[in-house]
Parts: C-alpha cells; structure tokens; sequence
C-alpha cells in the first residue's frame, strides 16, 4: 500500500453532538491525508461543539446540516450523500443517535441518510460512562452490531464530566486504522516491526561529522507500507530532512551506537528491517573543540575504529525477531556481495541495490534485487513505495511460510 491508500474511497463522516467532536477534525485531517474524500454531515447536535466552517474547511467539501435545505437536497440529496459513499463513519456516536437508528428514526439529516444507505457504516461511540452502561444503551449497541454495524471503542478513561470508565471516543488515529481494517486485508496485524532509516553521523568534533548521503525515502516507505499492513511501527531514524510518518512511533537518533541502542530497546519484535545506511567507522577520538585549520598544518589524520554490525547483532540477538530483513548497497558485483551479506549477517533477505551512479541517494526510485535463502528476484527500477509494497508482500509469504512449517512440526 501506498501512503495515499484510501485514493477512490469516499467517506461520510456523520458528526453528533458531544464533547468528542472535536476529535472528528483531526479525524477528517487523517482521512484527506491518506487520500480518501470526505463529506460530512453534522447533526444539530455536533453544530454545538464544532461548525460547519471549520469541518469543511478540512474536509474540502460543505458540510451539510439541514434535511430541510432546498439547496443542499437539490445539489447533494440524503440518498446520493448515503448512495456515494464507500463508507459511513459516526464519530462521534452518540447515545441519542444509536437510539434513533436501532429505533429506525428518520427526523433529521443524519438519521435520514443512516436509514436510506446501503453501505456499511462504522460506529465511534461517546457518551458518558453511566450512559454507556444504561441498559437501554448496551441493548440498542448490540441490536446494531446484529444488523452488521461495525464499531471502535469506546475507550476506558477519564471524561470531560470528571468521571472515569469507559465511554471515551476512540483517538482519530484507531478510528483510521479501524477505516483501514475495513478496506484492507491487513496480514500484519497485531505485529510489531522495528524500521531503521536514513543515516547516522559519527562526530569528529563538535562541528563535523562523517556521514552519507542516505535520504531516508526508502526506510520511511517501508515504514509506512508496514502500518498500512496493519503492524505497530517502530521507526528509528538517523538525521534526515523528510517528516516523521503519521501514527508511526520515531525515535531519532544520530550515532551507529545510539541507532542499535534504539533497536535492542524496541525488542521484542516480529519483524525488524535494517534499511539505515549505518557509517561502518567512525572516528577513534572525538575531539572536544572544534579543530583548527592551522596554517602550519597541511593535512590532518584521524584514527577510524568499526561501528557496531546492528543488522548482524539484531540477527544474533537473543530477542530475535522473526524475520530480519538487511539492505546491501553495492557499487559492485551487486548480487555476489548481497548473498555473502545475506550469509554473513545470518538475516532473512536481503535487498540489494547498485548504488555506483551519480545521484542514487535522495531519489525516489531504486533498482532492488531481492535476495533470500531460495530465490534471486530483479524488481527492477521502481518507486521506493513499491519497493516497499513489494516487500511487504514478500514479509507476508515469508511469514506465512514459516507458520506452515511450524504446524507441521507440531503435528509431527
């Protein structure tokens, strides 16, 4: 998946009337970003936490309010509002219209539109904890869920009211993820993976360093095509100039030391992926002031020692995750030096790319060839996202691989 995933998909966002609502325009934030369309629809309700203007000002389109509005039915009917949609999202849900709908009611616009679609619809409940636990609450949730009506949440916390239980409106970003679940077979689901990206710097002195010139594209990519497959994303990332990913945990770092020390503190994990450009030496001494361009002096010589091997030391590492995945870049014999990498470094596969033209670091394509214990497949030049797409569906297979030879074993 890319990072635009929901392209094509139209959501409608129903608004009700709780404190919650506020959460519903990072929710519209989310959706736009992953690249779904988004029209919204606010009962009398929500109006009272959150206004038109601001939900369709994220959303891109109006946000409509009114059954009753000549206007909006003649440009925008309830039936084309609830026809259109791929999915019906309720967020916030609140008690007084999961009444109305396990009740069959249809005296406002949201009401309307619920009882005349046929797509599916997905329910983020709040209310209080005491509402939520009222009998009458618990049975018409229930009779919802027997019609086919998917839900998220509510979380367990504390209320606006002061209050504490369960009756919180699911953060934005699970309300996402659950949008995901629905659109998406999302073979990672419920697994953890470690994602190292971009490069590291190893200080000379306190204004130089040596690096490379790892952009990070292909670490990032990978990272967010493992969310979208539904993992829990551990990102560490050496210094690069692109964003963090959305609802993915980065932890920046600068050194080789301080890139493993990131890695072995995300243990345990299913799934760990080496993709940083890891600087193999890094200066012996680190000198405290900045050294001088002495005018006596015509060249200076500094003492290298080996960083530490994070791909080998993941691999080997007590805690090891099921699958380690290494990048190899070559300027030579690509695919020779791949598999003695593979080999070498005890890891699952290895991707290996030639990186001995000009310009190969901070493009947005690669050439990858992918290496595992049995196969030798040429991806050819493509972008970093179906690298990373191409990846996951190889992960995938791998995994699954192994869990058939686990049962077998176990039958044995």
């Amino acid at each position: 998946m890319s990072t635009h995933d929901l392209n094509g998909r139209s959501i409608l966002l129903i608004i009700s009337g709780g404190i919650a609502a506020y959460k519903s325009l990072d929710l519209i934030r989310l959706l736009k970003k992953s690249g779904a369309q988004v029209r919204t629809i606010l009962t009398k309700g929500g109006e009272q936490f959150v206004t038109p203007l601001s939900v369709s000002a994220l959303s891109g389109e109006e946000a409509f309010t009114d059954l009753w509005s000549l206007k909006d039915e003649t440009e925008m009917g309830h039936i084309r509002l609830s026809r259109e949609a791929d999915l019906i999202v309720i967020a916030p849900a609140s008690a007084d219209i999961m009444a109305k709908m396990a009740d069959g009611m249809a005296n406002d616009l949201a009401t309307t539109t619920l009882l005349a679609a046929n797509a599916p619809i997905l329910l983020a409940p709040a209310m209080n904890v005491q509402m939520w636990n009222n009998p009458a609450t618990q049975a018409n949730i229930a009779e919802l869920k027997k019609r086919g009506i998917t839900t998220v949440g509510p979380n367990e916390g504390e209320m606006a009211c002061g209050e504490f239980g369960p009756g919180r409106m699911s953060e934005p970003e699970e309300i996402l993820s659950a949008i995901y679940d629905h659109f998406f077979d999302r073979p990672l689901k419920g697994l953890h993976a470690i994602v190292t990206s971009g490069p590291t710097r190893e200080p000379i002195d306190p204004v130089r360093f040596i690096g490379n010139h790892s952009s990070g594209k292909q670490g990032h990519a990978i990272a967010k095509a493992l969310l979208a497959a539904g993992a829990d994303v551990t990102l560490i990332s050496g210094p690069v100039s692109i964003p963090d990913p959305s609802h993915v945990k980065t932890i920046r770092v600068e050194t080789a030391q301080q890139m493993l020390d990131a890695c072995e503190g995300a243990l345990p994990a299913d799934i760990a992926i080496c993709a940083a450009a890891v600087c193999d030496w890094a200066p012996k001494k680190v000198n405290n002031q900045k050294l001088k361009k002495e005018s006596s002096r015509d060249h200076l010589t500094i003492e290298f020692t080996k960083t530490p091997d994070i791909l080998h030391t993941i691999a080997k590492h007590a805690l090891r995750p099921c699958l380690v995945v290494g990048f190899a870049a070559e300027t030579q014999d690509v695919i020779d030096n791949g598999r003695k990498k593979l080999a070498g470094k005890s890891c699952d596969i290895i991707l290996a790319n030639d990186v001995s033209g000009e310009k190969v670091f901070g493009k947005n394509t690669n050439h990858v060839h992918c290496l595992t214990a049995t196969d030798t497949l040429d991806w050819g030049e493509i972008s970093k996202d179906d690298v990373a797409g191409q990846l996951i569906r190889t992960i995938c297979k791998l995994l699954d691989n192994k869990a058939e030879q686990e049962n077998s074993h176990a039958a044995e």
